[in-house]
């Protein structure tokens, strides 16, 4: 495994075939895998499969599509997808790191992060908004959860 979705990960953003740029605090990394790749190993590293953690948001959310995951549940690692998980241009954002976000054009929106740090995503404000909403909706349920205990 080349790269493991953690705390400091902002966004995971394809680069090229077969590669991405992960935006962590104040870094930027080649990572010779895809997002989905990524995605999927470090599932795979926290203790289950992409697969069974995209079931486990879906049943929790009603949602079918673009489920934002649970990477690291102790933490609540949430992060969301910008379009179809498995699509070449999907973009993976981490929930807890976004501060603000703002319409650039009809298709692209820019995220700015709790470090300051910026970034333009194919993605229209309001896809992102519905997005950052289903995916603070499934960081609020694990914690309703969690607090059942």
């Amino acid at each position: 495994m080349e790269y493991e979705i953690n705390r400091g990960t902002l966004a995971i953003v394809p680069n090229e075939i077969d590669n991405s740029l992960v935006y962590e605090d104040d870094d930027r990394f080649l990572i010779h895998q895809t997002p989905f790749e990524i995605m999927e190993e470090s599932c795979k590293y926290f203790g289950s499969t992409y697969e069974g953690r995209k079931e486990s948001a879906k049943a929790i959310l009603g949602a079918e599509y673009k489920v934002p995951v649970i990477v690291e549940d102790s933490d609540n690692l949430i992060v969301f997808p910008t379009t179809s998980p498995k699509s070449e241009d999907c973009v993976w954002i981490s929930l807890k790191r976004v501060k603000s976000f703002a319409k650039v054009d009809s298709g692209n929106t820019k995220i700015i992060f709790d470090n300051n740090k910026e970034i333009i995503v194919p993605i229209s404000y309001r896809t992102l908004e519905n997005q950052i909403s289903r995916a603070s909706r499934l960081d609020f349920m694990m914690k309703k959860r969690k607090s059942a205990l």
